[in-house]
């Protein structure tokens, strides 16, 4: 086995040109880009232009609660007056588990479809994708894991999202986890990015305030991955910080005036900017460690990522000064005539701040101590195969941080535990002397 600091220093001076070079490769690749509807009403609007493609059935792809709240009425109408049959899958399940995407297949299999419709938040569209790659290609989910595993493209793709968060409506890339290994797998693919898809703010309005912060701070991590880390673009430098305003201005709203139409639908777009951003950008040590603990705890993805997102920051600000000086000014939370190192730290802290200000927690309950070492060895790996992070994150680094977000009961037992195995030198306390009871005070 390499010893860990010869390792560490081979991933951070060996690393980084390879992934220059993959970095701009993707720059040269050319991703499709959804049609998109926007607006109060573009579901029905989707569900109209999609009947004018002659689809014999389509499988809507959805969870429970969406299908219980009645969200799939606008779509399922727009299909039914245009001819269009529909089957609705119902049972995707949050991280979109592999035995629920061997299910979807043998449903759409058995129904006829020839297209599918995801309406749902990232779970539901991350499972349709992989859907559809299974269909096509004949091969289970496992094996269509990584880049271009699939030799076919996927059934006409179409999708809804029903929570600001993830962008999964118009990325490349598709999650899915096995609980019984612990893990989550990425598919990557630029065909199975939606040919359509409808933001539809109406949709929105009846989400709870802790999926609307937890997703909302999904996307603003999105946004800030792609600006800092070492593959943005001039293009994918505009999305991320007009992402990253637009749900510095909205996100409090959304959370407080849950009905604020205006809210919803800003949030929607800056999910999507967030989304085209790190489609090409990619994402960075945040997601390396969030996958881990949604993997192990099956900590919503959202979640894990708001949690990380300050902690992460704080590490390797020193690396991004300059890049979080500008994102401070998009958010508003710092001026041009302060220094850079000011203005840095001030963003590091506003995100702490947003944190707060819309419910998330700082720690994560689930996280135990004994866990760490192997969540932050694999949280390394995913960072140093995948991402273009700007300061690479060491085992120690990763313990380091995750340490910092165990439940303050857990961190408060290990000081202790630190301080009962340290050496403690005998202390000598010098002796007092009493003074006389009349005795004069001294000068």
């Amino acid at each position: 086995m390499i010893p860990p600091l010869i390792a560490d220093m081979a991933r951070t001076h060996g690393l980084p040109p390879l992934k220059r070079a993959v970095g701009w490769m993707t720059r040269l690749l050319p991703i499709p880009q959804p049609t998109m509807f926007t607006g109060a009403g573009a579901s029905a609007r989707l569900g109209q232009a999609i009947g004018d493609f002659h689809h014999q059935r389509v499988m809507v792809v959805t969870d429970a609660s969406v299908a219980q709240l009645g969200l799939l009425e606008p779509l399922l109408g727009a299909l039914g007056e245009a001819g269009v049959a529909t089957t609705v899958f119902d049972r995707v399940t949050p991280d979109a588990p592999i035995a629920l995407i061997d299910e979807g297949v043998v449903h759409y299999r058995r129904e006829g479809c020839d297209a599918l419709v995801a309406v749902g938040g990232g779970s539901v569209m991350d499972a349709a994708k992989v859907i559809g790659l299974c269909v096509t290609n004949g091969k289970p989910p496992r094996a269509l894991a990584g880049y271009f595993r699939g030799l076919h493209a996927p059934p006409p793709l179409y999708a809804v999202p029903t929570t600001a968060g993830t962008g999964s409506e118009v990325t490349v890339a598709a999650v899915i986890s096995d609980p019984d290994e612990g893990r989550k797998y990425v598919v990557a693919d630029t065909r199975i990015v939606p040919r359509m898809a409808a933001l539809d703010p109406l949709l929105m309005q009846g989400l709870p305030r802790h999926i609307t912060a937890a997703t909302g701070m999904d996307a603003l991590t999105h946004a800030v991955e792609a600006y800092i880390g070492d593959w943005g673009t001039e293009h994918t430098n505009r999305l991320a910080l007009a992402a990253v305003r637009m749900i510095y201005q909205n996100l409090p709203r959304a959370c407080d005036e849950g009905l604020d139409l205006h809210a919803r639908e800003q949030m929607a777009l800056a999910s999507m900017y967030a989304g085209q951003a790190f489609t090409r950008a990619n994402v960075g040590n945040v997601h390396a460690l969030a996958h881990q603990l949604g993997g192990r705890y099956h900590t919503p993805h959202g979640l894990a990522n708001a949690i990380l997102l300050p902690p992460v920051l704080r590490w390797c600000a020193a690396s991004v000064t300059d890049r979080l000086a500008t994102l401070a000014l998009r958010a508003g939370v710092a001026t041009e005539n302060e220094p850079v190192e000011q203005r840095a730290q001030a963003f590091v802290e506003s995100v702490d701040a947003l944190n707060r200000r819309v419910g998330i927690p700082r720690t994560l309950a689930d996280l135990r101590e004994a866990d760490i070492p192997d969540l932050a060895r694999a949280a390394c790996r995913e960072a140093d195969a995948n991402y273009p992070v700007p300061r690479v994150m060491s085992q120690a680094d990763a313990e380091a941080i995750l340490r910092e977000v165990l439940p303050i009961a857990a961190q408060s037992a290990r000081k202790r535990r630190s301080a009962a195995a340290s050496p403690s030198k005998p202390s000598v306390k010098p002796a007092r002397v009493r003074k006389p009871r009349n005795a004069a005070p001294s000068a």
